[in-house]
């Protein structure tokens, strides 16, 4: 499968019993499914989004992506209790892309990003 954010080769990476898959090149992260919600609740998980932030921020400009398993257009989601995390989704299959960071942000939930929130532009 190749990164729907900057097509490098991405590669399966499994935590806790569950495979993701995360791209060479910038890091992002590819959960199928609810993957992503599942791994937010079990310990350690962040571990697995070791990208440098600023190069997900770069990319998360890129907004613009279909699906690498479907094909489909997939649409820019923003986490309900951190406004400041802006993800992809695929429209058909659900499957959801982390830009390198987001994750690790997305697992962690504290007074930085209720501050971040605060200063967060409305979409």
């Amino acid at each position: 499968m190749d990164c729907p954010k900057c097509r490098s080769e991405m590669d399966g990476v499994e935590v806790h019993g569950v495979t993701i898959k995360r791209c060479h090149q910038c890091k992002g992260l590819w959960f199928d499914r609810a993957k992503h919600e599942y791994l937010r609740k079990v310990k350690d998980s962040r571990s697995i989004d070791d990208g440098d932030p600023a190069v997900g921020r770069t990319y998360n400009a890129k907004d613009q992506i279909l699906c690498p398993d479907c094909s489909a257009p997939m649409i820019r989601m923003v986490v309900p209790d951190q406004h400041h995390i802006w993800y992809e989704s695929c429209s058909k299959c659900f499957s959801v892309f982390f830009d390198a960071g987001e994750f690790k942000d997305y697992v962690r939930k504290d007074l930085v990003d209720i501050i971040q929130d605060l200063f967060t532009p409305e979409r």
